[in-house]
C-alpha cells in the first residue's frame, strides 16, 4: 500500500468481492481484499463486546456468537444465502456499504453496533478508533464516517461490536388490509409502548403490500402478552392477521444473488412509505418486490428474473423523482447491463463540497475506489 502511494496507484479494497458489483462502475485497479483476514481477536462475552478481523463473514461471526448464545443484531444483506458463508459478504464489507433492514427498527443500524474500528489509511499507515468498551468516547467518533463510505476512504481492517443475548421467545404476525388501513396502525404502533424486534412493508410481486411484525422475548408469556396486544390494535384498524413461528434471531434473508435486474436501495421518511407504495411511479413496477423498514423508511426494492425490458430505465428514474419529491433518496446498487443509458448509482447530496473535502484529507491523490463516491455522482469530476 505504501508503495501504491508512492506511485499514486488506484487500487480497490475488498472484503470478500461478492458485492463489488454494488453502486457505480469502478475504474480497473488492484483489488486488496482481507478475505484471509477472518478470525476472531477478543470475545468479552461477559461484557457483551466482540473485536474481529474484517474479512470474516457474517454467517461465521453469528455462529461464533451462537456459541455463547449472542447475535450480532443486523439483518442479512440482499441476495444472501445464509448456508453459504460467503454470500452474506464480509462484516467489513458490510460496514462499508452501511446498509440495513428491519432490525433497524429497534436496534438501529449497523453503524449504532460498532464502538471500535482498526483501518489502513491510502497512505499505508495503519489507524485506530473507538475501543472494547461501550462507554467508549475518546476521540472523534471515526466508526460513523467510515459506515457507509463505500471503501472510498480507507480500508476496515478490525472491527469491535456490542452484540446481544439471544431472546428465546418469538413469534411473527403477518398483516394484511388497504394500504391506508396498514399505515394507521403502524403510525399507532410507533406511539405505543409496544416495542416490536422489526417493523417491515413487504410486496412480494403483484400481491398487495402487507405489513410483518416481529416480536422477541425471553419468556414465551411476554411474547404472548405483546402479539395480543398488537393483535388488538389490528382488530381497531380492521386487519387481517395471521401468526407463524421465527425460528432465527433474525429474519430471513431476502432476494435472489443475481448479477444482474434491477436492485434498488430507497430512503426516506417513515410517514412517506404509504405515498411513495400508492404511487403512480411504484404501481407502475407492479411486479417487483420491496422491503422496507416500517420504523426507518429504508429498505430495497427489486426486479423479478429477467425483467430488463428496455422502458425499465425511464420507470426507474420517474420513481426515483418520486422518491426525491417525498423528501427521500434512491440508490440504484444493481442494473442490468448493456442498456441504452445507465442511470448514476446517486446524485449529489447537498454536502458534495464537505464528502470531496473528507475525501482529500483521507486520500489525497484519489487512489481509492476511483469512480465511486457516495454523494457524488461523478467524484473525479
Amino acid at each position: 500500500m505504501r508503495d501504491f502511494h508512492d506511485s499514486g496507484t488506484p487500487w480497490i479494497p475488498s472484503g470478500l468481492g461478492s458485492r463489488l458489483l454494488w453502486g457505480p462502475p469502478l475504474q480497473p485497479a488492484a483489488v486488496l481484499s482481507v478475505r484471509h483476514c477472518r478470525g476472531v481477536i477478543d470475545h468479552a462475552a461477559d461484557d457483551l463486546t466482540i473485536t474481529v478481523q474484517a474479512g470474516i463473514p457474517l454467517a461465521e461471526l453469528q455462529a461464533v456468537l451462537a456459541e455463547r448464545n449472542q447475535w450480532l443484531p443486523i439483518d442479512w444483506p440482499w441476495g444472501t444465502t445464509p448456508e453459504e458463508a460467503s454470500s452474506c459478504g464480509s462484516l467489513g464489507g458490510l460496514v462499508a456499504r452501511g446498509l440495513a433492514g428491519g432490525l433497524r427498527h429497534r436496534h438501529l443500524g449497523v453503524r449504532d453496533q460498532i464502538i471500535g474500528i482498526g483501518l489502513l489509511r491510502s497512505d499505508g499507515i495503519e489507524a485506530h478508533a473507538g475501543g472494547r468498551v461501550v462507554k467508549n468516547v475518546a476521540g472523534y467518533d471515526l466508526m460513523r464516517l467510515l459506515c457507509g463510505s463505500w471503501g472510498s476512504l480507507a480500508l476496515i481492517t478490525e472491527l469491535t461490536l456490542r452484540v446481544q443475548p439471544i431472546r428465546p421467545a418469538r413469534a411473527l404476525l403477518q398483516l394484511d388490509a388497504p394500504l391506508d388501513a396498514l399505515d394507521a396502525w403502524r403510525a399507532a404502533v410507533m406511539a405505543s409502548s409496544l416495542t416490536p424486534e422489526l417493523l417491515t412493508w413487504q410486496k412480494q410481486g403483484d400481491q398487495a403490500p402487507r405489513l410483518q411484525v416481529g416480536v422477541a422475548s425471553v419468556s414465551d408469556a411476554a411474547v404472548q402478552d405483546q402479539i395480543e396486544r398488537l393483535g388488538a390494535l389490528a382488530a381497531t384498524h380492521q386487519l387481517r392477521r395471521e401468526r407463524s413461528a421465527w425460528q432465527e434471531p433474525w429474519p430471513a434473508a431476502v432476494g435472489r444473488p443475481s448479477t444482474d435486474g434491477w436492485l434498488l436501495r430507497l430512503s426516506l421518511q417513515p410517514t412517506q412509505v404509504r405515498p411513495l407504495l400508492s404511487s403512480r411511479e411504484a404501481r407502475a413496477l407492479d411486479a417487483w418486490h420491496w422491503q422496507l423498514a416500517a420504523g426507518a423508511g429504508s429498505g430495497d426494492c427489486w426486479s423479478p428474473a429477467g425483467d430488463t425490458g428496455a422502458s425499465r430505465s425511464a420507470q426507474v428514474q420517474a420513481l426515483r423523482q418520486r422518491v426525491q419529491a417525498l423528501g427521500g433518496h434512491l440508490s440504484v446498487l444493481q442494473q442490468p447491463q448493456g442498456g441504452a443509458q445507465a442511470l448514476p448509482a446517486w446524485l449529489d447530496a447537498p454536502a458534495r463540497p464537505l464528502i470531496m473535502a473528507v475525501k482529500r484529507q483521507f486520500d489525497p491523490k484519489q487512489q481509492l475506489s476511483r469512480g465511486r463516491l457516495p454523494g457524488v455522482s461523478h467524484p473525479l469530476g
